[in-house]
């Protein structure tokens, strides 16, 4: 067994240069005014301050929130009965509807949301399709809807598949049984599918949430820089205006805003995981 635990060495040893370093190294920046040298430096709070008493940051904050929120909610209610539906199809059809799902995630993503570009800009595709409807004056780029739009495209095949997995994992046999009890359709399905499945819910709300939340290059590409998130003001400080030290207390404060929100979610994925249990 001791010499299984030696294989973890190379593991530990990305993980503290890859992850645990540049962690400490922004949270230094953030704890530091700017202009320091290696050996003197001061600490300070003043950006973690400046943040949070200024109304126009937590706006943002809030903001973009809301849009993972609202992002999150609309995978889960499209991804679910699509995943529903694959899981249902038969090992032919659910591979090729698998590999429909993840074919587009091959492209790079920051190629396709370009595409949603041109497809969204005045005189493209859905304008043309909507023009027909007598809806041609309609305005899609740089909206709020168009950035929504370009998150779901994105995130939505994570929900899908995690909800998929979830259901091609359940015993069939509980299905028959509740059959036999003389349960219909619909009561199996709230009373059997649903709750089985809701791990694979959880964890594709974490794996849309949490991308969500920081995304900063599909506002800047879908809302043209009049949708302003939290990822982009990070970006910003960082890129042009130079403020590493204010940028890296923002990274810190998103970083503890998504430990929270991981454990949230993991202590209600163990409690339905618990119950499910309890019940059984």
């Amino acid at each position: 067994m001791k010499r299984f635990s030696q294989l973890a060495w190379p593991y530990m040893i990305w993980v503290i240069l890859m992850i645990l370093l540049p962690m400490l190294l922004i949270l230094f920046y953030a704890l530091t005014t700017s202009g320091n040298d290696i050996i003197n430096f001061t600490f300070t709070l003043d950006h973690f301050k400046k943040f949070f008493t200024d109304p126009d940051f937590l706006l943002v904050l809030w903001r973009s929130l809301t849009i993972a929120v609202k992002t999150t909610i609309i995978c889960v209610v499209l991804g679910y009965p699509v995943a529903y539906f694959i899981a249902r199809s038969s090992d032919r059809v659910r591979n090729i509807l698998v590999l429909a799902i993840t074919l587009p995630m091959w492209i790079n993503m920051l190629v396709r949301t370009y595409a949603w570009i041109g497809i969204l800009s005045d005189g493209g595709i859905a304008q043309t399709i909507l023009g027909f409807f007598g809806l041609k004056d309609m305005e899609l780029l740089y909206t709020e809807g168009s950035v929504l739009l370009g998150m779901v495209y994105n995130f939505i095949p994570f929900m899908i598949l995690q909800i998929n997995t979830s259901l091609c994992k359940m015993d069939k046999s509980l299905l028959e049984a509740s059959a036999d009890l003389g349960a219909n359709r619909v009561q199996t399905f709230l009373r059997v599918t649903l709750p089985l499945s809701l791990s694979g819910v959880v964890s594709g709300i974490t794996l849309v949430f949490l991308p969500a939340v920081s995304s900063f290059f599909i506002p800047k590409l879908l809302g043209g820089g009049q949708f302003f998130l939290i990822g982009n003001v990070i970006e910003n400080q960082f890129i042009t205006v130079g403020e590493w030290n204010f940028g890296s207390a923002i990274s810190m404060i998103m970083a503890v805003i998504m430990m929270i929100c991981m454990y949230a979610i993991r202590k209600i994925d163990e409690r339905n995981s618990g119950g499910g249990n309890q019940e059984s």
